[in-house]
């Protein structure tokens, strides 16, 4: 459920102090932070629109274009890295042809790769929107994305 913008700015217009908070439900409920909404966020609060652009390109956790509805992202981390990350990563960007922090044209899938998920003993790691999978395989990678596509209609070219 889409929570609207001014039920999230009840009660905090005026606060600059709340900026990262009003950020973080925004993201939450939508998934992303559009121009707009920055835009009204920086008028609401009383905070200087490079300020709101700063803030939300600073922390990682902010997404400031769309995402998609399966959003994958990897471990590169040291211990995922000697257990196979970068083998994965490719077969990633290959079967859905996007890069790092990219979504596909329909919507379905954005991959993400990060630094460490701090998870080291489940290396090589790759969580689908927030569930983790632990020991990835490419086969197991091919079979998740596969999986994915045929129960949301999509294509299934792996």
């Amino acid at each position: 459920m889409v929570v609207p913008l001014e039920s999230i700015l009840d009660g905090r217009k005026s606060q600059p102090q709340q900026l990262i908070e009003v950020l973080q439900d925004i993201q939450q409920t939508r998934g992303w932070i559009s121009p707009e909404e920055v835009a009204t966020v920086s008028n609401e609060l009383g905070v200087p629109l490079m300020e709101v652009y700063r803030v939300a390109n600073f922390y990682k956790a902010f997404h400031l274009d769309p995402r998609g509805k399966n959003v994958i992202t990897l471990c590169m981390g040291t211990a995922c890295h000697v257990r196979g990350a970068n083998p994965l990563l490719e077969q990633a960007q290959g079967l859905l042809k996007v890069e790092p922090g990219g979504t596909t044209g329909d919507g379905l899938f954005t991959l993400d790769a990060v630094n460490c998920l701090g998870a080291c003993a489940l290396a090589p790691l790759i969580i689908h929107n927030g569930v983790y999978h632990p020991a990835m395989t490419p086969a197991k990678l091919r079979a998740l994305i596969g999986d994915i596509q045929n129960r949301e209609g999509g294509q299934r070219d792996v």
